[in-house]
């Protein structure tokens, strides 16, 4: 090959991806969080973080929902007080946990504390067999019932009626104070209190089932404008909120033209699939940013407030 022949061309005429003007900032010491956020560079992950942050600004000016989707590890990564704060500020107007979310939200109400070592308690066959967790949590799951109540529901008025030590660290009775919408979807089987004599599983079917219709309600608001983010529910919550979709589509002939952003440590296939890709194509933006809870959440928290 004659190198020689080769045909070029000026860089002035190539179209360029990257330009100076959307590189990062170097801030200096003691500048503000509105500062730092609008010094990130423009690119990648970090214009995601700003389109997002922009749609939750946008839903909540319009009156859209914003519903937060999110695993029991973010209670366990110590924000809870960050996700309260969401609540009470009326930029989060739902919350959807896992089973384990009530778990791990009622011992911090109750005790301050949670997350046992599972491994070291396996061995004895003691995992999971603390008395009071199973007690309080299925005893208000039956009284939820009883009074036509779904679970989030139930669980949070417990936690209000029984006056817990460490209720203000509930994002369940947060969420009961404030008048915003809590759905819990159990798999029978996956939760602690699951195991316990006091356990009903047809109790907790119905609870859980009210849930979901209640879920497919708030994920009708979506359309035109409104904010889906899930945090660190890799299975569960991603095909619930795909089921509540094909509902709130199948009844109402809409529902598109909304955001969704999936945030968690790894990239997983229900995530990616069922919240970020099908539920937005052809309409509307899906994100999917990798991190830590206890980064990124606070972050996004923080910017979603000074862009307020």
């Amino acid at each position: 090959m004659d190198f020689s022949k080769l045909k070029t061309y000026s860089i002035a005429r190539r179209k360029n991806k990257v330009d100076k003007a959307l590189f990062a900032r170097v801030l200096k010491k003691g500048a503000t969080f509105e500062a730092f956020m609008a010094s990130l560079p423009n690119i990648l992950k970090s214009k995601d973080l700003r389109e997002i942050v922009d749609a939750v600004a946008s839903a909540r000016s319009k009156g859209k929902p914003v519903m937060l989707l999110m695993g029991a590890h973010v209670i366990k990564c110590g924000l809870s007080p960050v996700v309260i704060d969401l609540i009470e500020r009326g930029i989060v107007t739902s919350v959807a946990f896992n089973g384990a979310g009530i778990i791990h939200d009622f011992e911090i109400s109750y005790c301050g504390s949670t997350s046992e070592d599972v491994a070291h308690a396996l061995k004895a066959g003691s995992f999971g067999m603390v008395r009071e967790t199973a007690e309080y949590l299925n005893a208000a799951i039956s009284e939820g019932v009883q009074e036509g109540r779904g679970l989030g529901e139930s669980v949070g008025l417990m936690i209000e009626r029984r006056a817990l030590k460490y209720k203000k660290l509930s994002i369940a009775y947060a969420c009961v104070k404030k008048g915003v919408p809590l759905t819990v979807h159990v798999a029978i089987g996956t939760d602690i209190i699951h195991q316990h004599q006091s356990a009903n599983g047809s109790e907790t079917g119905e609870a859980t089932m009210r849930d979901f219709r209640k879920m497919c309600v708030e994920v009708a608001g979506l359309d035109n404008g409104g904010v889906v983010l899930n945090f660190g529910s890799a299975v569960i919550l991603p095909e619930v909120f795909l089921k509540s979709l094909s509902v709130a589509r199948n009844l109402t002939k809409r529902v598109a033209r909304f955001t969704t952003a999936n945030f968690d440590m790894n990239i997983h296939y229900r995530p990616m699939q069922n919240v970020v890709v099908r539920p937005v194509q052809g309409s509307g933006r899906g994100y999917y940013i990798v991190g830590h809870h206890e980064i990124m959440l606070p972050l996004l928290a923080q910017a979603i407030k000074e862009k307020l």
